[in-house]
């Protein structure tokens, strides 16, 4: 998937609610991270590791309970595998690896409140794209006299290593209150693989995670429900 469209989607989106009553969010939370990593189209076994997100994003106006709500987030995640095929990357001779990646990920969101109340339940959905600034990873190779050794290194990103962009499919379920306290937990379903080599594993993010926040400014909501005076 092309990060340039789902950009271009957000802006589109952006200016047909330029008009509109518009909040905005800070938020914070921890995550889960792992990976569907295969190779030749077998799939390898994986753990979670910790991680974290933290980042902002506006809840404008769209069509009734629905809101646009684009994002902009840092996120630490990665996964553990270990490898039964040859995997390039990391190496031919990786028998597993411990993957960690720091993201700046734009998630151009929809959400839906469940209801016109002040404090409310809500989901959100929609996709992201992620720019990986940095990575790191440690591995096992085993040499062809069976010797094993230990290796730890930054990741590469290029055309025939890892790539710094991937997609991923977003679910949010939560809840806010009339003060502006919101908390969900999410999900993320990476599409995009981090691999670029010819050949190579297919690796797509696995995220679940909880996280809380606050919303500022005005809640069209407080005119709404306010009785009319005749």
């Amino acid at each position: 998937m092309n990060s340039r469209l789902f950009i271009s989607l957000a802006f589109i989106a952006m200016s047909f609610t330029s008009k509109a009553q518009v909040q905005f969010a800070y938020y914070v939370g921890g995550q889960g991270t792992s990976a569907l990593y295969k190779v030749t189209g077998v799939k390898q076994p994986t753990q979670y590791k910790p991680g974290y997100m933290t980042g902002m994003a506006a809840k404008v106006e769209f069509d009734n309970q629905l809101y646009f709500f684009p994002t902009v987030f840092y996120t630490l995640k990665g996964y553990k595998v270990t490898l039964n095929l040859p995997s390039m990357p990391p190496s031919e001779y990786a028998i597993n690896n411990d993957v960690s990646v720091q993201a700046i990920e734009f998630a151009p969101l929809f959400q839906y409140d469940f209801n016109r109340k002040l404090s409310h339940l809500f989901v959100r959905f929609g996709p992201s794209v992620d720019a990986t600034f940095s990575g790191h990873e440690t591995f096992d190779a085993r040499d062809s006299a069976g010797t094993i050794e230990t290796i730890d290194r930054p990741m590469k990103f290029a055309f025939s290593e890892y790539g710094r962009f991937t997609t991923q499919a977003n679910l949010h379920f939560g809840y806010e209150t009339g003060k502006g306290l919101m908390v969900f937990a999410f999900y993320q379903h990476g599409f995009g693989s981090l691999n670029n080599h010819d050949g190579g594993p297919k690796i797509f993010h696995r995220v679940v995670g909880l996280s809380m926040g606050w919303l500022f400014g005005h809640n069209p909501l407080v005119m709404d429900t306010r009785p009319i005076l005749k």
